[in-house]
């Protein structure tokens, strides 16, 4: 790490959000309530009107704790300062389809709070012996995978089988040896701090991504050139932040997480870690036995930041063709204009001469190759029609499936738990119209936001018909539906 320039650090206290909201005047009311709101439930992005009622709970709270009132202004004008350039403190932006802006923490928030957080609770138990172990481990990884030499990389597998192949015989022999209650709290401990900064790394990441597309957007708004060369630049930076270290990571560690083999195993660790009584000794928050379903929402907004990005894109596309079409068109008039102009009295010479009314491309490629005619064999009569009447009535015996029906029943299993599975809802409410309903519920996850669909992941779903009573069976992809926002038990007076 480089010396700190006094003037790089003069730059960082005028101007850098975190040393901002550290020396505001309101930095508890907006550390703890903004910790409450977004960091404790992981929550991303929340309507106005619902963080609006947040914040008016919180404010009720410290009002009644006070003699006198520390914070007068109503909720909506702090979530505005917040939100404003002077702070930089909050998101606020409008999503895809809604009329209601939402809120979301900034990066530079989020590290702000982390540091007053570890300011609060203190740093009683210190793991210098599993860091120090971390570090061997790291190291030996980095120079093992870094090694060209063929016997090298023998010689160190060679010695780690001879470790297990002790370890192993202590075993047969009886001997266990297990991992002191101090090592397994230090172990611990810090599997809980690395699980909670990639939550905040998800959120960094995410911020890089938007920033790229607000420079897309400056980009597309003040470019004067060639498509084609707006879109090279573009996709050119869009490459080399996806080839990036940071994407390139982002990109592994998501795939890993995706593996179903994966997410079961790292269920089953986590359950087993917090019933171990060491660790039951420490009092550890109960929702890091579910952190990576956080990870699995914070980078399901991620992945969606990186479509608006392409969406973008597609959308330049089709307004710079639609002026295109548009510019054409003003050309043709344009000619017709003069041309009638100049109808009576036609110039004497040439204004322009063209060798061809369109110019001819002949591509090797792409003539067509010769294709024998198809001459279809007709072994059935064709019998030709009686004249009498067709019973019409099946044409009106259609499946209606109301979607707004399946929706509700959605929003009711989730206002009982934080997300259901589409196995769950069915088994609560099995399908009544067969194929056509199942569809409809397909169709309602891909639409909204607020669902996770994992193609990865494969499950049954059975039903009965009702005309024959015959038993069906389909196959489709695992969905989960999410709560638009987490309710937090804790809101509220205290």
């Amino acid at each position: 790490m480089g010396d700190l320039d006094h003037a790089d650090i003069l730059y960082l206290r005028r101007n850098h959000p975190a040393w901002r909201l550290l020396a505001a005047e309101t930095a508890p009311l907006v550390i703890g309530f903004l910790h409450r709101a977004f960091i404790a439930p992981n929550a991303r992005a929340i309507p106005e009107t619902e963080l609006e009622t947040q914040l008016d709970d919180y404010l009720y709270a410290l009002r009644d704790r006070a003699d006198e009132d520390p914070y007068p202004r109503p909720a909506r004008e702090y979530l505005a300062e917040w939100a404003g350039d002077e702070r930089g403190w909050l998101r606020r932006y409008y999503p895809a389809g809604s009329d209601e802006p939402c809120y979301d923490l900034l990066p530079a928030t989020e590290k702000a709070i982390h540091w007053v957080a570890e300011l609060e609770r203190g740093r009683q138990f210190v793991a210098t012996e599993s860091r120090l172990r971390s570090v061997f481990d790291l190291l030996r990884e980095l120079i093992h995978g870094a090694e060209t030499d063929p016997q090298a990389r023998l010689q160190e597998l060679e010695r780690q089988r001879a470790e297990i192949d002790a370890e192993m015989e202590r075993l047969r022999a009886g001997e266990v040896a297990l991992m002191d209650p101090v090592r397994q709290r230090e172990r611990f401990l810090q599997a809980e701090q690395t699980a909670r900064g990639l939550l905040a790394d998800f959120r960094q990441v995410e911020q890089n991504f938007r920033d790229l597309d607000r420079q897309v957007r400056e980009r597309i708004a003040m470019w004067e050139g060639s498509r084609g060369e707006l879109l090279e630049e573009i996709f050119g930076e869009q490459d080399a932040i996806a080839d990036s270290d940071q994407g390139r990571s982002f990109r592994a560690f998501w795939d890993f997480l995706m593996s179903p083999v994966r997410q079961e195993e790292l269920t089953e660790l986590l359950e087993r870690a917090l019933h171990l009584e060491t660790v039951q000794a420490l009092d550890p928050d109960p929702r890091i036995g579910r952190i990576h379903y956080d990870w699995l929402e914070a980078g399901e907004t991620t992945q969606r930041t990186v479509a608006q990005l392409s969406h973008q894109l597609r959308r330049y596309l089709d307004d710079q063709a639609w002026l295109e079409n548009r510019r054409i068109m003003d050309l043709i008039r344009e000619i017709e204009h003069h041309a009638v102009a100049v109808r009576d009295e036609p110039p004497r010479e040439a204004l322009i001469e063209l060798d061809e009314a369109s110019p001819r491309v002949e591509l090797p490629m792409e003539r067509p190759l010769f294709t024998p005619p198809f001459r279809p064999q007709i072994a059935d009569q064709v019998v030709a029609a009686d004249g009498s009447d067709v019973d019409a009535s099946e044409l009106f015996e259609q499946t209606y499936v109301d979607r707004d029906r399946l929706r509700r029943r959605i929003r009711r299993a989730l206002q009982e738990r934080r997300r259901v599975a589409l196995g769950e809802l069915l088994a609560e409410h099995p399908l009544e119209q067969g194929l056509a309903e199942l569809v409809t519920y397909l169709a309602i996850a891909t639409d909204e936001a607020r669902a996770v669909v994992d193609e990865t992941r494969t499950e049954a779903v059975t039903w009965t018909e009702p005309e024959t009573g015959r038993q069906r069976c389909a196959h489709v992809p695992a969905v989960t539906f999410l709560r638009s926002s987490p309710s937090d038990p804790t809101a509220g007076a205290q």
